[in-house]
């Protein structure tokens, strides 16, 4: 790489760099060729699970298309490229310390102007740290710890609050009946609420004995509408 090459391929890293927003906020680029960059600086001293959620609206209908294997890296992105279109919103899912979560706010992706250098797109030093996720083009696969990341998304009915306890939010149809069963993470059966009436509340920690993981199971008039897990914190 020549002296004039080698100058600007460096301005063109520390622009993007400088670009990306510190979470909750992010960025969300358009470089071309189907290609949107998802990128982040995290600052959180304690930081457990990103999710990168994809949706066609910016309120619902997010989908998570990535967990990163390393939630604790300090610059870090994603280039999405099987977006069905370059309009679509996106938003970071981000669990904190003690089961503690919170949403950033959703983004559309804008055009990125600036000159880029022939080849150094596909560059793992551009922009932000790739995170492959399909075949590379030497016929290497991705490194088995990206490929088997676990992709969770909390769910909108059962979860926990920030101040710790399990909230239960139903939506409010009088025709509909709904029972919950919890279960440890190894499925062993805990307790179930049979017929709920109340359509909001919370459940006391201490129902569930100790912290951690725990799943359930959501019926609506009988039938499986849910199966998810939530983290209950260790300060109880």
């Amino acid at each position: 790489m020549n002296r004039l090459a080698l100058i600007l391929f460096s301005l063109l890293v520390c622009t993007s760099l400088q670009a990306q927003d510190t979470l909750p906020k992010f960025s969300v680029r358009n470089i071309g060729n189907n290609r949107i960059v998802v990128g982040w600086t995290n600052t959180f001293e304690t930081i457990k699970q990103i999710s990168i959620q994809r949706s066609f609206d910016s309120l619902r209908n997010f989908k998570t298309i990535l967990t990163v294997p390393d939630a604790t890296t300090p610059q870090n992105g994603y280039v999405d490229t099987k977006a069905p279109s370059d309009a679509m919103f996106y938003r970071l899912y981000i669990m904190l310390d003690k089961g503690v979560f919170l949403f950033s706010d959703s983004r559309r992706a804008v055009w990125d102007t600036i000159r880029r250098i022939p080849g150094s797109v596909d560059n793992p030093s551009f922009n932000v740290p790739i995170i492959p996720t399909e075949p590379i083009a030497n016929g290497h696969v991705a490194p088995n710890n990206v490929v088997k990341a676990e992709l969770w998304t909390p769910s909108r009915f059962v979860y926990t609050f920030k101040d710790g306890y399990l909230r239960i939010n139903l939506p409010e149809d009088p025709e509909i009946k709904y029972s919950i069963k919890f279960f440890t993470d190894t499925d062993k059966l805990l307790f179930e609420l049979k017929e709920v009436k109340e359509r909001s509340f919370r459940i006391d920690k201490a129902n569930f004995y100790r912290s951690g993981w725990f799943k359930f199971e959501l019926y609506e008039n009988g039938e499986l509408k849910e199966k998810n897990k939530f983290f209950l914190p260790k300060d109880f």
